[in-house]
């Protein structure tokens, strides 16, 4: 196939995936997936993250295009359960495909905890994450950065109001022997689900009694088309769009006024500014 140019007016969606599964080579791995973008004329950007415990990703770019590139990671036997997560774009979301190796897909700060531990299923499916939510006995835990929760979030939610990921497991053990004394179940949500995914065996650990939203936000966009009946704001999206709405549609919101004139979000913004080199749209 021949290259998209950036100014070819073609519809772009975005695609997000993970899945914790045992990883021998990836090396090997990482190099096939550049050699396919390679093949189809680098028509799909983004960046994917494949690590001993399994891969995450987010990837965009024309719908064929993306579609096919979906089909080459099913390709690869690891992946082929994987479930992809789609949104539409009215920016084309992603420049360069990037596919990084790193020793864990997110960075949790604690030794020895992996996605990869048996554990009892916490997943619930959005259809029953409504009822969840609004239950007396639970407490509805955001699992994102504080800025992420400013822009959008469930209803009666808490915001640990952290600022990187690796400072969540220090507000859930100060919080947890309060939450256990009440009888609280903790439902948590995340953007796509990793975070939770992460974390829930470590928090079970803590005796805990844990529920996480299966595949976080987005799939819940996906699956309830009344999804803004809970839902407060806008959801931001680690790409060039910043933000999308209830219906999975990039909005206009720009990353200064994500994180606007804040210190500690400096480098998050400068950061923003540099994901688009070619100035790509």
């Amino acid at each position: 196939m021949s290259a998209v140019s950036a100014s070819t007016p073609v519809e772009h969606q975005h695609s997000s995936f993970y899945k914790f599964v045992a990883l021998e080579d990836t090396a090997a791995l990482a190099q096939q997936l550049r050699d396919a973008y390679e093949r189809q004329g680098r028509q799909v950007g983004g960046n994917i993250l494949l690590a001993p415990e399994g891969i995450t990703g987010a990837i965009g770019g024309p719908v064929d295009a993306l579609t096919e590139f979906e089909a080459e990671l099913r390709r690869h036997a690891p992946f082929a359960s994987l479930h992809f997560k789609r949104s539409f774009c009215t920016t084309r979301p992603f420049t360069l495909l990037k596919v990084h190796e790193k020793p864990e897909l997110v960075a949790f700060g604690l030794p020895d905890v992996t996605g990869l531990a048996d554990r009892p299923d916490t997943h619930v499916a959005p259809q029953d994450w409504r009822e969840l939510i609004r239950r007396d006995d639970v407490v509805v835990l955001d699992n994102r950065n504080h800025f992420e929760f400013k822009l959008g979030h469930f209803q009666g939610a808490v915001d640990p109001q952290v600022r990187h990921f690796r400072d969540f497991p220090e507000y859930v053990q100060a919080h947890a022997d309060a939450w256990k004394r009440e009888g609280k179940t903790v439902a948590m949500y995340c953007t796509g689900g990793i975070r939770c995914e992460k974390l829930s065996g470590w928090m079970q650990g803590q005796g805990l009694t844990v529920r996480q939203l299966e595949g976080g936000i987005v799939n819940y966009f996906e699956q309830m088309p009344d999804a803004d009946a809970d839902w407060l704001g806008e959801c931001f999206v680690f790409d060039k769009r910043i933000a999308i709405d209830t219906q999975r549609r990039e909005t206009a919101t720009t990353a200064e006024e994500v994180y606007g004139d804040d210190p500690a979000e400096a480098w998050r913004l400068a950061r923003a500014r540099r994901l688009d080199p070619g100035g790509a749209t």
